[in-house]
């Protein structure tokens, strides 16, 4: 038994604490759950230790004031020993440390088939889902509407989403309702606007107008980081151009037919489209805003109150996968590990171009730009807020948007900050981090007023 030192204070719950109650949130008196003070602790294993010890008591004591005498007569150190000697809470305890039984080993996961889902790829072929005790089979699917679909009808486990999918779809915008969740952000950057070679003399998107352009999906950062490129050079994306939904997969060939005039999508088909000589990137999506979210890794919620363990391990192979991702040493093994048929199916040279950020850009350049993609998988609530916010501006959402109450909702920042501890990435601090997009600062404290200070919008 691993006994409270005498300073009960160090507990968050004080369970041998005689003058106050003990509650089972948290004992710093803010509203908020106790987890949100594991990433302050010593270590998880010790909020987790204190949480146990805490609920025994508890449940030895369910009146709290029949707890507080017996404190007060015997002492909080005698009170403790007795309690030790009757309940098996060294056990229990390594229990809790074990990582616990898997409820379910035979998982299928959605991907679809572009670099942003590097992380969840190429765990299957480095053996992270194994190491945790599972068999992840991983699905090649066709476009997002059908990856939404497999969710919602449960045909797939966990999927790779678009960042604002899952916002959408807890909303039930565009379908039917499901409460969805990001555990992580599968990459940052990762995207272009890539245009005909034909356009090469139509650098200023002034130029622009009539053009015909393609997105994966309404709901895709795709679809809000064009509009909002657009609508910064005085065009109206919903009046000026057309902006067509077009599976991935299909976006180079679509432009090489001359169908659409330039796409806002992921990569590798940007390099591809330079690579088959059918067209240019025009710029990287990190240039419109740098660090932007794009795919995410995401679960609904019934999956993880079924199988907490499960999508603990799940979660952790992905992170996993994700800090390798992240360092620039390790690209060009993942570029060859994800080429492959049943993933990418991708020339090794198109997608080393994109992961190392050494490409050429169909203009006669070699560019250098290493973090062209990038894999921080940390859910900022600040990003989940502005997704909502461009819903808001391109008439999506209707009316009020409680903004931090849904990113809070989706965006599952506290156990992101917990599982990374256990992985190796070192969590960062705070929820509501701020960026720029193209200059302007976003204040994610201020959703309402960045809606409103846009010339061109659909709002009205």
């Amino acid at each position: 038994m691993s006994h409270l030192p005498d300073d009960t204070s160090s507990s968050a719950y004080e369970p041998y604490n005689a003058d106050r109650p003990l509650m089972m949130r948290c004992a710093c008196g803010q509203d908020h759950a106790p987890n949100q003070h594991i990433q302050v602790a010593r270590s998880v294993e010790e909020a987790g230790r204190q949480f146990m010890e805490a609920a025994l008591v508890k449940a030895l004591f369910p009146v709290d004031g029949v707890r507080r005498g017996f404190l007060k007569a015997v002492g909080a150190n005698t009170a403790r020993a007795a309690i030790a000697s009757v309940l098996p809470l060294g056990a229990l305890q390594a229990m809790a440390q074990d990582k616990g039984a898997l409820e379910k080993k035979d998982l299928k996961v959605g991907f679809i088939a572009i670099t942003c889902a590097s992380p969840l790829i190429m765990a299957e072929p480095l053996g992270f889902y194994q190491k945790e005790g599972l068999n992840v089979q991983l699905n090649k699917t066709a476009g997002w509407a059908l990856i939404r679909d497999k969710m919602i009808n449960k045909e797939h486990d966990a999927s790779h989403f678009l960042s604002p999918m899952p916002l959408a779809m807890s909303m039930g915008l565009g379908s039917t309702q499901m409460p969805m969740n990001v555990a992580s952000i599968q990459n940052t950057n990762g995207q272009a606007i890539t245009l005909h070679v034909k356009h090469k003399d139509k650098r200023d998107p002034k130029s622009w107008k009539g053009f015909k352009f393609a997105v994966p999906f309404e709901y895709s950062m795709h679809n809000f980081l064009l509009r909002y490129y657009l609508a910064e050079n005085g065009l109206n994306p919903d009046t000026d151009v057309q902006i067509r939904v077009t599976p991935p997969p299909e976006m180079v060939a679509n432009l090489r037919a001359g169908n659409i005039d330039g796409f806002l999508g992921p990569d590798p088909f940007n390099q591809r489209a330079v690579y088959d000589e059918v067209g240019f990137i025009h710029i990287l999506s990190k240039e419109i805003w740098d660090g932007h979210p794009c795919c995410a890794f995401g679960v609904s919620d019934a999956f993880i109150q079924q199988n907490p363990n499960t999508f603990a391990a799940l979660y952790r192979s992905v992170l996993t996968a994700s800090f390798m991702a992240s360092q620039a040493k390790d690209r060009e093994l993942i570029a060859k590990v994800i080429a492959p048929t049943q993933y990418l199916n991708q020339p090794e040279a198109v997608l080393m171009q994109v992961l190392t950020g050494k490409f050429a850009d169909g203009l006669g350049n070699i560019k250098n730009v290493p973090d062209r993609a990038n894999f921080d998988p940390i859910p900022w609530q600040s990003m989940a807020v502005w997704m909502l916010t461009q819903m808001k501006r391109w008439g999506y959402i209707k009316g009020d948007v409680n903004y931090k109450q849904i990113a809070e909702k989706v965006f599952l920042l506290t156990e992101a900050k917990k599982q990374m501890a256990l992985v190796g990435f070192k969590p960062p601090e705070g929820a509501y981090k701020k960026f720029k997009v193209m200059g302007k600062e976003f204040d994610p404290a201020k959703p309402d007023d960045y809606v409103k200070s846009f010339a061109i919008s659909k709002m009205g």
